[in-house]
């Protein structure tokens, strides 16, 4: 058959068809191991980010905030020291006297992956407060501890009343949450 073409002076074309043949079947090995190795480099990421340690705020231990401690004097006549993070803290333990969650309930947002608490706060103060810092704790449904979401509310809560704070939403939550206690932690005077 070449010889035809070689009559006429086409023979450069004669083989071309076998060279881009053997041209995409070499293309085609090469993408294909291209691709296996990127499958196992994918693998390889994969399982070495499953042995990385967990952050601090996805923790399945929870971690103990540092509460103010009150050191005594030895001496009767001396004053107790107070430690400037109690000085700090005081005032907004004082406004929680009064201050409770009377109901609470909460639910998934987010396609599922934000929390969205709805409770009600009951002031029975004699004074409005406001930036009420509340913490929800989320747990497994056998009870053992996930993660724990703070937030604060800057509306404020009038005196003697009540008020509803509808789907807040207080941050990222585990997927296997399956129960959440909120809890107040902070206020001040409005």
């Amino acid at each position: 058959m070449n010889a035809g073409f070689d009559r006429i002076g086409l023979k450069r074309f004669a083989g071309a068809g076998e060279r881009v043949a053997r041209a995409v079947t070499v293309a085609t090995v090469s993408f294909g191991r291209s691709l296996l190795w990127l499958l196992a480099a994918i693998i390889v990421g994969c399982g070495v980010w499953m042995l990385l340690p967990l952050s601090k705020g996805n923790s399945a231990q929870p971690e103990k905030p540092e509460l103010a401690s009150v050191k005594t004097s030895r001496s009767d006549d001396a004053p107790a020291a107070v430690s400037p993070v109690s000085e700090a803290l005081a005032p907004a333990m004082a406004e929680l006297d009064r201050l409770r969650i009377s109901s609470q309930t909460w639910r998934r947002g987010g396609l599922g992956s934000k929390a969205l608490v709805t409770f009600t706060l009951r002031n029975d103060n004699d004074y409005a407060v406001k930036d009420v810092e509340i913490i929800c704790a989320f747990a497994r449904r056998d009870g053992s501890h996930l993660t724990d979401r703070s937030r604060v509310l800057a509306d404020p809560v009038s005196m003697k009343s009540r008020k509803t704070f509808a789907r807040i939403a207080v941050g990222f939550v585990n997927v296997n949450a399956d129960q959440a206690k909120c809890s107040l932690v902070a206020a001040r005077r409005a």
